[in-house]
């Protein structure tokens, strides 16, 4: 761990580990927000229902509210100064000397305007942008082969790429091109943390650099300067006008203090939506202790025997196609609980809409996929 703390040279140089851990939490409010939010929705649908359809879209706007807070008051973002971090404009060479004969913190390194601008564009910009490309390339069928997407139910997505126009030139390029893309930008931000470890370089991210900021912790000047903007406020007073002052003054920084406590609830909330998905999940052991109280669960129905006049079925014969008796290629169902081939059962159902096997009506819809 002295490896990866900094300490001796520069003890205001925060470690890899600290940089790595304030992305993660940034990154796990996304999700836990978004979780929350699905919850409600089920109940709510009128007033959340849109909120979560467009929740990359809400994310960003939110985000962009509570990090502009941070970095105008705390010249850093919610999760670095979570982590005791801050941002600053870096210095060519260390005013070592000076900062120890004049104290305080330097004008020159508060974040101007244009660098909370920047900061902002590159704190909520990238990962939205990078979000919606995750999302367009699900749409588009992830990774998955030709061949699973040509026995796929969903006949949109190979509309999609087998479309002639310039629109599906862009749809089959994009997903060509988008594990490539991603796999490169990961490795260059891979490369950089390298860099940083072993001090090649002062900045764990390239924009950083471009930006010409650096992260470092809070020193006692940074909380010494904190103490003293906190020690300005308007204090109470005995007569009217100092009762007045005191809350005109409360409720026009109410909304920054609401904004400074999420610096303790959102982790909070994090850690609770996390507690309460393993808590519900199968695998957790409070509910593999619990019993029902209705009862034991009801065992699955049997399933149907074969008609006489369907095809011959081997019970041995495990993982055998019914219809072309080789081994089963994406596996699916139909009602009657016989496993085929997908593209086995989709034409039978297609041409004779009933099972094979025990000739119980069935349609396309009803084909459902065995994930095994």
């Amino acid at each position: 761990m002295e490896f990866f703390s900094n300490v001796g040279l520069d003890t205001l140089k925060p470690s890899l580990f600290e940089l790595v851990s304030q992305e993660q939490l940034r990154d796990l409010l996304q999700p836990a927000l978004k979780y929350v939010l699905s919850v409600f929705a089920q109940r709510y649908p009128r007033y959340l229902l849109r909120i979560v359809n467009k929740h990359e879209e809400f994310y960003a706007l939110l985000m962009l509210v509570v990090e502009r807070h941070y970095l105008t008051k705390h010249n850093a973002s919610f999760a670095e100064h979570f982590y005791g971090l801050k941002r600053r404009r870096r210095p060519f060479i260390e005013p070592q000397r000076e900062r120890a004969a004049t104290g305080g913190v330097p004008a020159g390194e508060q974040l101007r305007t244009e660098d909370i601008h920047r900061s902002l564009m590159f704190l909520i910009g990238i990962p939205y942008v990078r979000a919606k490309a995750a999302e367009y390339y699900e749409d588009l069928g992830g990774g998955v082969s030709a061949d699973i997407m040509n026995a796929a139910t969903d006949i949109r997505q190979i509309r999609l790429l087998t479309d002639p126009t310039w629109r599906g030139f862009f749809r089959r390029a994009f997903k060509r091109a988008y594990p490539w893309l991603n796999g490169a930008f990961e490795l260059w931000l891979f490369l950089f943390n390298v860099a940083y470890l072993f001090d090649k370089t002062p900045y764990h991210r390239p924009w950083l650099s471009w930006m010409g900021l650096d992260i470092r912790r809070l020193g006692i000047e940074d909380i010494r300067a904190a103490a003293l903007k906190a020690a300005k406020s308007p204090s109470s007073s005995s007569n009217a006008r100092g009762l007045l002052a005191t809350l005109r003054h409360t409720l026009k920084s109410s909304p920054h203090l609401f904004l400074d406590s999420l610096r303790l609830l959102l982790p909070t909330a994090v850690f609770f939506v996390k507690f309460l998905e393993w808590w519900y999940s199968p695998a957790s052991p409070a509910r593999s202790l619990s019993t029902s109280p209705l009862g034991p669960a009801i065992p699955p129905p049997k399933m149907l025997p074969p008609h006489p006049r369907g095809i011959g079925f081997d019970r041995a014969a495990y993982g055998t196609c019914p219809i072309c008796k080789e081994s089963i290629n994406n596996a699916t169902a139909l009602p009657s609980g016989y496993v085929f081939c997908y593209r086995c059962a989709f034409e039978h159902v297609e041409k004779d809409e009933h099972c094979p096997v025990t000739l119980l009506p069935a349609k396309v819809w009803q084909l459902r996929k065995v994930m095994v």
